[in-house]
């Protein structure tokens, strides 16, 4: 079971968006992640007239590691670590670590 997925919101505590907050648009690979809105990077892209696309500079989100973001628990107004709770019918299930309560 992963502990970061979609749509989860997310809270980045380190790098130069240190602070900033957003939803996870997709996975990466199992260990990268990309923050809507967040680590925004400008690609130089060429004009590609078969395909209709016009050159020019694109700004567009990089992925971040899963080291430098936590999960953002509303509660308690903070990042927080994820743990995964088993019941006793053998089923997962995400919880919030500083306080146990279910993330979804």
């Amino acid at each position: 079971m992963q502990k970061i997925k979609p749509n989860d919101e997310v809270i980045i505590v380190a790098g130069r968006d240190k602070g900033k907050r957003g939803n996870v648009a997709k996975l990466v690979g199992k260990d990268r992640v990309v923050v809507a809105g967040v680590n925004m990077v400008k690609r130089h892209t060429k004009a590609n007239p078969n395909a209709g696309q016009p050159g020019g500079i694109i700004e567009k989100e990089a992925s971040l590691h899963v080291s430098n973001i936590a999960i953002f628990n509303a509660e308690t107004n903070k990042g927080d670590r994820v743990g995964i709770s088993i019941a006793e019918d053998g089923s997962k299930k995400r919880i919030f670590k500083s306080n146990g309560s279910a993330i979804d």
